[in-house]
């Protein structure tokens, strides 16, 4: 796709004058990098705070149409819709709290991750807020408008800036501006209107492994709201590159990579993600497949990997044992809080315990590596208010 073809964020001009290197993806034009480098804006979000722009993602929410229920019977009615496309307890969400979770194809296969939320305020119930990802966003969409169209009307919110304030200065930084995030606790979700900067919804959330938010603001807010967070010293603009970095250090999926719409949320180590009145009904997408290997073990499995040399495995990569290919890599690069080459991939059950040696085939030559836990780097969310 040309330059001139791709989307623009609604702060393109922002970053180009933060002197941003950009790059395509998922059909945008978007920053990669800063002057200061990948590993300087690794760091810099690991010990203060990165400001990264995800308005490439897809926000929406998706309404209840029938307006005669409110309360906690119009959030029934909403859940039990989206319950069809997706295995998470969805009707279980407090007010104001978010899950992750992931769109099933009938095989059980996952066609996105995404999050979904239940706003807090009274008069928002019987509404979902969802973030789905760049690249997935209009399948998915049109998905949820296929399934959910009878009971649900499906509100696009990619016009707006997505910014998300990611490390441990995060909170500091945030609640200046938008007074109440503080009290959040991670995973949940904050409608918060300003006189200068209008509503926003935030949530205490982010794809990094760090403590910090997610926020939604309206186009015309945007600027001046950016400007405000990177006034503070604390704050950087943080590219796309350290983004992806930072989520594999903190072994998270990337769709399109470590998920696809062959494989199972087992087989992805996230069965956490079905909570137990899901598995009881079966009442979800490939639950036949997913329930068995709840029950016997999945045919392969995603695992942590580090390699014994300095050469990065990344995706594609095969892994062998015993003269044999057992896996492939779907996420590898350098984890440079790690200090190191690390990988993620699937691998066949009884290769997938951490401490088993195996061959990593880089170049066409075998290279040692080790099954190791994941996260490679410990997650610092805040799972209690202050």
């Amino acid at each position: 796709m040309l330059n001139d073809e791709l989307k623009k964020l609604p702060l393109d001009a922002v970053h180009r004058a933060s002197g941003a290197k950009f790059g395509a993806f998922a059909g945008y034009d978007m920053p990669i990098l800063y002057p200061e480098g990948l590993m300087a804006e690794h760091g810099w979000t690991r010990s203060q705070a990165g400001l990264f722009d995800v308005s490439h993602m897809g926000p929406c929410f998706l309404t209840l149409k029938d307006a005669a229920l409110t309360g906690d019977a119009a959030h029934a009615a909403i859940a039990a819709a989206m319950e069809r496309l997706v295995p998470s307890d969805i009707a279980g969400l407090k007010p104001g709290q978010m899950r992750y979770s992931v769109l099933l194809n009938a095989e059980g296969g996952a066609l996105d991750d995404l999050m979904i939320a239940r706003p807090a305020a009274p008069e928002r119930q019987g509404m979902l807020y969802l973030v789905v990802n760049a690249g997935c966003k209009d399948q998915d969409w049109a998905l949820i408008e296929a399934a959910l169209g009878d009971v649900a009307t499906l509100t696009r919110a990619d016009d707006r800036a997505l910014l998300a304030l990611q490390g441990p200065a995060a909170e500091a930084a945030l609640e200046p501006l938008l007074p109440g995030v503080a009290a959040m606790a991670f995973m949940e979700l904050k409608l918060i209107e300003t006189a200068r900067f209008g509503r926003t919804l935030v949530t205490r959330s982010g794809y990094t492994g760090e403590d910090g938010y997610e926020i939604l603001v309206h186009p015309e807010h945007a600027g001046a709201f950016a400007a405000a967070l990177t006034a503070d010293a604390r704050v950087k603009w943080i590219g796309l590159g350290a983004r992806d970095s930072l989520r594999l250090e903190a072994g998270l999926c990337l769709y399109g990579h470590d998920l696809d719409p062959t494989i199972s949320p087992i087989e992805a180590d996230l069965s956490w993600i079905i909570q137990k009145r899901r598995r009881t009904a079966a009442d979800f997408p490939g639950a036949s497949r997913i329930l068995e290997e709840l029950k016997a073990g999945p045919k392969r499995k995603r695992v942590g990997i580090r390699p014994k040399d300095r050469a990065p495995a990344r995706e594609g990569v095969e892994i062998h044992a015993g003269g044999r290919r057992i896996g492939v890599v779907t996420s590898g690069g350098f984890g440079p809080s790690v200090g190191a080459p690390i990988s993620m991939g699937y691998v066949e059950p009884a290769f997938a315990t951490p401490g088993t040696t195996i061959e990593l085939l880089v170049r066409g030559q075998p290279r040692a590596a080790e099954i190791v836990s994941l996260p490679f780097a410990p997650h610092r969310y805040k799972r209690s208010a202050s």
